[in-house]
């Protein structure tokens, strides 16, 4: 049987971490939000992993939760339904909370959950022919568990629109909304992604990792001098710290930093 993920070093340190139903359009079920969160946790913990792509088998991205789970969980006992959500919940926060870049790749239909493991990634590249939408409410459901990441994504107001209508959005739209950066030509989004990931894989290990808790922290804070405040403790603690030492004396040296040799 294959691995509902596949694993691939593309480049040294850049991993890419695949769907892989591409019978079922990669749905989401039990099976391969575990495996897939299992990968996620391996690569993170692995010291020689830089950047991580998130990319599907097949001609779908992730057409959603597998609806016959979902039937069967409905029907089931209630503490089952909420076990089942909320390991997509975690895994959607491992990628979002992840120290190490993530960036979507999205080659085909993004729907429902697969909407949201596109919000939850750092970065976002679609192929013009990628669609999403968040199809829920024409299901007798609401985007629950994935919601604070769309929401993140993609504004209040564009929520609003998209989780009510349930209308399918293109990939200039979704780029119009925030949800992806950059749209390609299909055949050229994986040399993008990698071109892409290569660029940021440049970056000291520490601080990328501290430029996404940064994000996190800054965005949830309340504007004033106790945020100038904790913004000065973070540059000075990383100021003072091994990486930004040898950075910033490779940059007076006109080399490159350690990291990248």
């Amino acid at each position: 049987m294959e691995p509902l993920v596949l694993e691939a070093e593309l480049a040294p340190g850049i991993v890419e971490l695949k769907l892989n139903r591409p019978a079922q359009r990669n749905a989401l079920d039990a099976a391969l939000v575990v495996e897939l969160a299992e990968a996620l946790a391996r690569h993170v913990a692995r010291a020689e992993t830089r950047v991580l792509l998130l990319a599907a088998s097949g001609t779908s991205f992730c057409a959603g939760a597998d609806l016959n789970a979902m039937l069967e969980l409905g029907r089931g006992p209630r503490e089952a339904s909420i076990v089942d959500a909320e390991r997509l919940a975690r895994l959607l926060a491992a990628i979002r909370d992840a120290p190490k870049p993530v960036i979507a790749c999205v080659q085909g239909p993004a729907f429902g959950g697969g909407f949201g493991l596109v919000a939850a990634c750092d970065i976002a590249l679609a192929s013009s022919e990628a669609r999403f939408r968040l199809p829920e409410v024409q299901l007798g459901l609401v985007p629950a568990v994935i919601s604070p990441f769309v929401i993140a994504a993609i504004g209040v107001r564009n929520a609003r629109r998209y989780f009510l209508s349930a209308e399918v959005v293109t990939a200039s739209e979704a780029r119009a909304i925030g949800l992806v950066h950059e749209v390609t030509a299909p055949d050229l989004l994986g040399a993008t992604a990698l071109t892409l990931a290569l660029e940021v894989r440049n970056g000291g290990p520490e601080a990328l990792a501290a430029a996404k808790r940064l994000i996190a922290e800054v965005s949830a804070a309340a504007p004033g001098a106790a945020l100038g405040r904790r913004t000065a403790e973070i540059l000075a603690t990383l100021r003072a710290g091994s990486e930004a030492q040898e950075g910033l004396a490779a940059a007076l040296a006109r080399r490159p930093p350690t990291w990248r040799t």
